[in-house]
């Protein structure tokens, strides 16, 4: 059994006022060529298929299209709600798609059942059973209580969430012993999604906080024992808490410059294959994706940077489609002096460069040192919360455990907070 992991598309996403309709159509095009190319079985969307609740025309007829293009060659297609996914957009048409050999799980359902699904190999067996968990919206999953701190909506929620793994998961097992029982030489792994921010993991600009206030990280030891964990809303591409079995594919095309970074070779976009043998996971293997639009970070001071775009006039523009699009650009100037012509300046050395300047900004050391003076001068009109966050600003969070340090400072700041606003109100 070979399964495709893939999840935030973001279909209908503008990017500084850049339509990204090019890229994902070109994105779904190399996709659908890679099922067929590598025998895929089945295809695994966790999350975020649009941008918006409400997406524009283009971005409904591309996720149309795959979902053609995905029934046209036999394969299965699971799509999982994201944050950013409207419950009555992805409603809407799912009894027609799931004509199509495609199920959309939208939100938690009350009938558990509806979210164990199963996948079939090319023999037509079962080749796998799917715990198909969306983003899990807290009223879909507990009831909030009036006077609760903080810390205690965080442990409500974190608890709520892990036991709608654990309600599923069981239903899960419960149906891969009745089909081993009667295919004893047909092993059948369970398969589990998400859509959610893991503990200890590497986020980005373009990431939304999805539990604000109230759960900043879902521990991964809180996931259900199942054989591979599919999960979504985190665009960079990594394994959670050092397991081979939980993994983030990323999104397909960055969403934000940051996720390109300064190392091209340790920003690349994949979508995830993973193998199933005799019920159990034998392999996960990326699959890089080409970068559809041309876009690059230039960082350094005004010397240097004049030198980085240099490449952008040296180079020869062949006859490929992809090298005549003009490159993306996100500038970062380090410079002591403060430039009222900065602006001016870079236009004047890209004017004749097939680049368009999307972002220019100044290095964040310089960012910072303006905050701190904006600080001191407007201390009294900022709230704890703000004052709080820009002292976390100041702090380089970069190993799992400072990021897990992170967390845990936001937690007990939010509950102080909390517990003091809370003895002001009583005593008023």
């Amino acid at each position: 059994m070979r399964i495709l992991h893939t999840s935030d598309w973001h279909l209908g996403q503008f990017f500084i006022n850049k339509s990204r309709a090019q890229e994902h159509q070109k994105f779904i095009t190399w996709l659908l060529q890679q099922v067929r190319e590598n025998d895929v079985d089945a295809v695994i969307i966790a999350g975020d298929i649009f941008d918006t609740g409400s997406p524009p025309s283009y971005a409904r007829e591309l996720y149309n299209q795959f979902v053609i293009g995905m029934n046209k060659l036999g394969r299965q297609l699971i799509i999982l709600a994201g944050n950013h996914d409207s419950v009555s957009t992805l409603n809407e048409s799912k009894n027609i798609l799931a004509q199509l050999n495609t199920q959309v799980i939208s939100a938690a359902s009350e009938d558990l059942a509806s979210q164990v699904l199963t996948l079939k190999n090319k023999a037509g067996e079962v080749g796998a059973i799917v715990c198909a968990i969306p983003y899990l919206r807290p009223r879909d999953i507990m009831q909030s209580r009036s006077g609760e701190s903080g810390q205690q909506k965080q442990q409500a929620l974190g608890q709520a969430i892990g036991q709608h793994y654990s309600d599923v998961f069981e239903l899960a097992e419960k149906q891969r012993d009745a089909l081993n029982n009667t295919s004893p030489n047909n092993p059948v792994p369970i398969i589990a999604t998400g859509h959610l921010t893991a503990m200890g993991v590497t986020t980005s600009e373009s990431v939304r906080d999805i539990y604000i206030g109230s759960l900043e990280a879902f521990p991964a030891k809180d996931f259900p024992a199942a054989d591979y964990i599919a999960l979504g809303h985190i665009h960079r591409p990594q394994r959670v808490a050092k397991t081979d079995h939980i993994r983030y594919c990323g999104s397909p095309i960055p969403l934000s410059f940051d996720e390109l970074g300064s190392d091209p070779a340790s920003s690349k976009k994949e979508v995830l294959l993973v193998d199933f043998q005799e019920g159990e996971l034998s392999r996960v293997e990326s699959l890089a994706v080409p970068l559809f639009q041309p876009m690059q970070v230039i960082k350094g001071d005004l010397n240097s940077i004049e030198q980085q775009l240099a490449q952008f006039t040296s180079e020869a523009i062949d006859e490929n489609e992809d090298c005549q699009l003009p490159t993306w650009l996100s500038i970062e100037v380090d410079t002591q002096d403060y430039l009222n012509d900065l602006q001016q300046r870079i236009q004047a050395l890209t004017a004749d460069m097939n680049v368009e300047i999307l972002q220019l900004r100044r290095a964040r050391k310089q960012q910072q040192q303006r905050i701190e003076r904006e600080d001191k001068e407007l201390l009294a009109e900022l709230s704890p919360e703000d004052v709080f966050e820009r002292r976390l600003a100041t702090e380089v969070f970069e190993t799992d455990e400072d990021k897990e340090r992170r967390v845990r400072l936001k937690t007990a700041f939010t509950s102080i907070v909390d517990e003091l606003e809370t003895e002001l109100n009583d005593e008023d």
